[in-house]
């Protein structure tokens, strides 16, 4: 699975919207659809706010570990 499949899956599992969650990072909507569809990679600071806020680490969001 890959970044944005996992951030998609989170962002389900919290049921939360695209634009809830741009919200809650303070970034924009469509930003996270282009996460959720490959299209665009977050960049590192960004990975960590989506971690911090999920409560999973960086390793998961990038495929490290399960």
């Amino acid at each position: 699975m890959d970044i944005g499949e996992k951030i998609k899956e989170l962002r389900q599992e919290k049921d939360l919207t695209q634009a809830q969650l741009a919200e809650l990072l303070k970034i924009d909507k469509s930003t996270i659809a282009k996460y959720e569809t490959d299209s665009r990679e977050p960049k590192v600071y960004i990975l960590c706010k989506i971690a911090d806020f999920f409560a999973v680490t960086l390793d998961y969001l990038t495929g490290r570990e399960n």
